[in-house]
């Protein structure tokens, strides 16, 4: 799930920051500007991608530091679980 999550975390951050900046890019004027078709779906892809860079990025790499944490405590006592099934069935 590591490998998963920060792949994915830097994608979801990456992708809002680019549809920010893509309708900041044509409110200033690029692409038509204002008020056209191209603007409209600027604004569309903000929504969409603010939520990604402001939520679910750093939403992500929380997760990915949690799991990292819950693994390193919990490594001792699967450790040592494991050697007391071992000795039952051999």
């Amino acid at each position: 799930a590591v490998a998963v999550g920060v792949p994915m975390a830097i994608q979801l951050a990456n992708a809002g920051g680019a549809w920010d900046n893509a309708k900041k890019f044509i409110e200033a004027g690029n692409l038509g500007g204002k008020g056209t078709p191209v603007h409209a779906a600027a604004v569309i892809g903000d929504t969409v991608g603010d939520p990604f860079k402001d939520t679910a990025g750093p939403a992500m790499n929380i997760l990915i530091k949690l799991m990292t944490v819950v693994s390193l405590v919990f490594a001792p006592l699967i450790g040592t679980l494991h050697e007391g099934l071992l000795r039952l069935f051999m």
